[in-house]
């Protein structure tokens, strides 16, 4: 692929980054009695949801072009930074890979948790997108920072991993009333991420190796 094409490709990580803030701005719009103070992310996009409509067509961009961003970074890295840094990279779009075909399968059916097969299936997706994007962020921020591989990089994937780890902690410690401010610090942590690789692979990753 032309390199000057594939590079540009790169900027789709913001644009899906735009497209999924768009979606978690302005869809409680089209579901009344939202609290996004309380509930999920996933709850406007639930298959019983009014705001599911909108939701698609706001969200359009996020997943698609999150893929080619990610998958781009795949393409591109294997001659740069350190064996641990490319690993996480990989485990990375691997977990946007799962993340993606995962919720798409398998959206709520409904706000909350019903118990049925296609939410419980669900739950297990989340599972695997949580532990594969701990996984990844953390080789990537120990192969950045402790190898000093890139450290610009590594410290971007260790702001986005206190995020996730901030999110989590929030919504086993506070009270239920307040599941959603913490659980949207896990969901923009690995989208945000998704911008930062696909700003680094546009600047090119050698001239982010000395920075």
């Amino acid at each position: 692929m032309n390199e000057k094409l594939s590079r540009r490709l790169g900027w789709l990580g913001l644009v899906s980054l735009l497209s999924y803030t768009a979606a978690v701005a302005f869809s409680p719009l089209a579901c009344p009695g939202y609290d996004w103070i309380s509930q999920a992310v996933s709850d406007l996009s639930a298959d019983s949801a009014p705001s599911r409509v909108l939701w698609s067509q706001l969200g359009a961009l996020y997943m698609p072009c999150g893929i080619v961003c990610v998958t781009m970074c795949c393409v591109t890295i294997k001659d740069h930074y350190s064996r641990v840094v490319r690993a996480g990279i990989y485990l990375f779009a691997l977990m946007n890979w799962i993340s993606t075909v995962g919720y798409t399968m398998f959206p709520l059916t409904q706000a909350g948790i019903s118990g049925q097969f296609q939410d419980v299936m669900h739950l297990i997706v989340t599972a695997a997108v949580v532990l594969l994007s701990s996984a990844s962020l953390t080789l990537i921020a120990y192969g950045g920072l402790r190898q000093k591989s890139c450290p610009a990089l590594g410290k971007w994937a260790l702001f986005a991993l206190c995020l996730m780890i901030a999110g989590a902690v929030g919504t086993a410690v506070l009270p239920h009333a307040y599941f959603g401010i913490p659980e949207r610090f896990s969901v923009f942590a690995c989208s945000g991420f998704t911008s930062v690789l696909g700003i680094f692979h546009s600047r090119g990753w050698e001239r982010q190796e000395v920075l």
